[in-house]
């Protein structure tokens, strides 16, 4: 697009800059990442102002610079930049007529799916599906501005923290596909209920084009429920015999890798995932559903399915120490669900030696969050942890809830902060024992971080 088309679509004014002049490169909002011919994004936070770095941008090959205010360099004043973002990626996927547009969204597993389906939607074809949560108003029209005309499928991930956020993220980019995962306790404290969540994360399916498809979990009742709300095609996944693409007879290894024979009209295949995890069978279950209807044969389908693996980082992470010991980095973020998901992993893998578990607060769960970290610490209890490490004050509860688990023989610590857990596991560990890091956010990432080996380290 040119300058000229930049500031019409986004409503800004050219400064210093000639009309004609065309941004053929990409769009960054890191002054670091920016290559000729690309747009540089200034925004103004809080510890950090982006204008600053308009001129790092412009020398490194930038065609301009969108902001808020003159830089003194060629760009588009405009007064929003996100709604700037916004616009330019409208504009851009109207200019991009054969591709096809999936949207994620669900309480858990939602980056990890994506991934998977990127995975398999790139044996078709170019594929927009970049690593990471990039699904709020900022990374979600950033990812959309990856596509070009040589891109076949994007593959978007859709977050909400309320009512109208996944509508105004398909106001961006109507997806043709869209896959509903779950809906859980995650962002609880803002949607006030897990009805509330349903009814935000079921605006994805409301905005489907016409002929569009969604994809939705019959084993969550909320999901499922939201077949009416969509006048799009729907196929139901999951070990529910409602299910038209079902995973039955599912088993788990000692890496906690689960094998399932897959069944779609008449066809029927065994999936041996190499990805740790019960909870990964939902996942590829429904990633499975875009890429057969996107038309990948089932035989290929089945190998595919083998060969996903984890590409974002801190999510179902498992990597093996010199001494011996197995780690489960899945210390991304956390809510009750997907902590629970965790500790069965720990659980299955764990099998024959010690099952450690350093878990950490999980935010956003409102009046719900004593109730959901007492919760999980029963789980943990009750599947027989061996040993629990819950990490500083605000995860306490956690510690409460196993404590109060009768027969429950396992050893409980307390930590309060990220330094002592981490004090705490390495000073105990042995051959053969199983180590799972779970929290929201930072909240045990250095933990993670301390059990890798020195070479591996971010």
């Amino acid at each position: 697009m040119t300058l000229d088309e930049i500031a019409g679509i986004t409503g800004g004014r050219l400064v210093n800059a000639e009309p004609s002049v065309a941004v053929t490169g990409g769009v960054e909002f890191d002054s670091r990442k920016i290559g000729p011919g690309g747009l540089f994004v200034a925004f103004e936070g809080e510890k950090v102002d982006g204008h600053r770095f308009a001129g790092t941008a412009i020398e490194a090959g930038a065609a301009a610079v969108l902001s808020t205010r003159d830089t003194g360099r060629p760009g588009v004043v405009v007064t929003e930049p996100l709604a700037a973002l916004a616009a330019l990626a409208r504009a851009v996927l109207e200019r991009l007529p054969e591709l096809t547009v999936v949207g994620l969204t669900g309480s858990s597993g939602k980056t990890t799916t994506k991934d998977y389906v990127g995975q398999l939607l790139s044996r078709l074809g170019p594929t927009i599906a970049p690593a990471g949560s990039l699904n709020n108003e900022l990374g979600f029209p950033y990812t959309v501005l990856q596509a070009t005309e040589s891109t076949r499928y994007l593959v978007l991930e859709m977050g909400a923290r309320g009512i109208g956020h996944i509508s105004y993220l398909t106001g961006i980019a109507r997806p043709d596909v869209g896959v509903v995962l779950n809906v859980g306790a995650a962002h609880i404290g803002e949607f006030g209920s897990v009805e509330g969540t349903a009814q935000a994360k079921g605006e994805l399916v409301e905005a489907l084009r016409p002929g569009g498809l969604a994809v939705l979990n019959a084993d969550d009742p909320l999901v499922a429920a939201m077949a009416s709300r969509t006048t799009a095609r729907v196929v139901l996944v999951g070990e529910s015999t409602k299910s038209d693409i079902a995973a039955a007879d599912v088993t788990l290894d000692q890496d906690g890798c689960a094998s399932y024979r897959l069944t779609v009209a008449g066809h029927s295949g065994n999936v041996r995932l190499k990805v740790a995890g019960r909870h990964q069978v939902a996942n590829t279950l429904a990633a499975a559903a875009v890429a057969l209807n996107l038309g990948m044969k089932f035989d290929d389908l089945v190998e595919a399915l083998g060969q996903v693996g984890i590409v974002s980082v801190r999510r179902m992470d498992v990597f093996r120490r010199p001494d011996g010991v197995t780690v489960i980095d899945d210390s991304y973020n956390a809510n009750p669900s997907s902590t629970a998901a965790a500790l069965h992993a720990l659980t299955a893998m764990g099998a024959g030696g010690r099952r450690i578990a350093v878990l950490g607060y999980m935010a956003e769960l409102g009046d719900h969050e004593r109730d959901g970290h007492e919760e999980v610490g029963r789980l943990a209890a009750g599947l027989g942890v061996d040993r629990l490490v819950v990490v500083a004050d605000e995860a306490r509860p956690i510690l409460d809830g196993a404590n109060r688990v009768e027969g429950w023989t396992g050893d409980a610590k307390f930590a309060s902060d990220q330094a002592i857990a981490l004090q705490i596991v390495r000073g105990d560990m042995r051959a053969g024992d199983v180590v799972l890091v779970k929290g929201s956010r930072y909240r045990t990432w250095d933990v993670a971080d301390g059990l890798r080996p020195e070479e591996e380290r971010p």
